[in-house]
């Protein structure tokens, strides 16, 4: 049982939008910067790996003549909110690494489940394995990267049991992750407002946490967090790297709050772009 001095001090430790006052003015700047970006960019916009009307993504190929590594990226919201059409920005210096970026979408809580969540990025990850070749892209060599809730779902993509799930070749394919600020226990969450739309309850809660699992692919996992976030969300990226062998330390962010650490990504030699960067060179 949590107290009530415990849940206030959850809620003020994951209310992340609570702690950043100018986030309203952070989300419409990523929206208008994506809508911009998106009339420059030649992609492949809403196509659709699934039934659900959540289950869209946009694939952005590289420059690149040759079948070019994909970035299947997972966004953020608590399960909630956000939208891929909200990252667009990112594509430009994630592009620069050689890379096809693909943007995935996922129906939102509480229309679905957390768990419903999680077998969509699934299906996306298998759909984008399966026509890579279709986009000119190289089917074997795909890198996942996600922030927030994406970072918890990148994680859980690393805990899939491929081969037990008929889809042997994505698990081969996946050559590398880069979780930012992910969540890994999601009990704390129970205690919070997020679980209002989140619904988890115990059981859901302990099946969904990546930090209670083993990773089933063979491939590196980088953790990163922001300097200047919550104790809680530090904790987080430690509690996985400690639990598998796959984690290093994880990297710090200077001077990055929860929304900051993932525009980081757009900015060629911050740490986030330096590590996937580096894992590129090494996978």
């Amino acid at each position: 049982m949590t107290n009530s001095v415990d849940a206030d001090y959850l809620e003020s430790q994951y209310n992340a939008r609570a702690s950043i006052p100018d986030h309203p003015e952070i989300f419409a700047r990523w929206a208008r910067e994506s809508a911009t970006w998106r009339e420059r960019l030649t992609g492949h916009i809403g196509l659709a790996y699934g039934p659900d009307p959540g289950e869209r993504l946009d694939w952005y190929p590289g420059a690149d003549d040759d079948p070019r590594p994909v970035l299947y990226f997972v966004h953020g919201g608590y399960w909630r909110s956000l939208d891929k059409d909200d990252f667009t920005f990112l594509v430009p210096s994630l592009q620069q690494l050689g890379l096809d970026v693909v943007l995935v979408n996922y129906g939102l809580c509480p229309r679905i489940t957390v768990g419903e969540i999680v077998a969509q990025v699934r299906r996306g990850l298998a759909w984008t394995r399966g026509h890579a070749a279709t986009y000119g892209a190289d089917a074997e060599r795909i890198y996942l990267a996600g922030h927030s809730a994406g970072g918890h779902l990148v994680a859980l993509l690393m805990a899939t049991d491929w081969a037990g799930a008929g889809h042997a070749d994505v698990g081969s394919a996946i050559r590398g992750g880069l979780a930012i600020s992910g969540l890994y226990d999601l009990e704390p969450l129970r205690h919070t407002s997020i679980n209002v739309e989140a619904q988890l309850d115990v059981g859901a809660a302990k099946a969904l946490s990546p930090a209670l699992m083993e990773p089933m692919v063979n491939a590196p996992l980088a953790l990163a967090v922001g300097d200047d976030e919550s104790d809680e969300f530090k904790r987080q990226s430690q509690l996985l790297a400690d639990a598998w062998p796959i984690c290093d330390t994880p990297g710090r962010v200077p001077e990055a709050h929860h929304l900051a650490v993932v525009e980081a990504l757009a900015k060629p030699g911050s740490r986030c772009h330096t590590i996937l960067a580096g894992m590129l060179d090494e996978t």
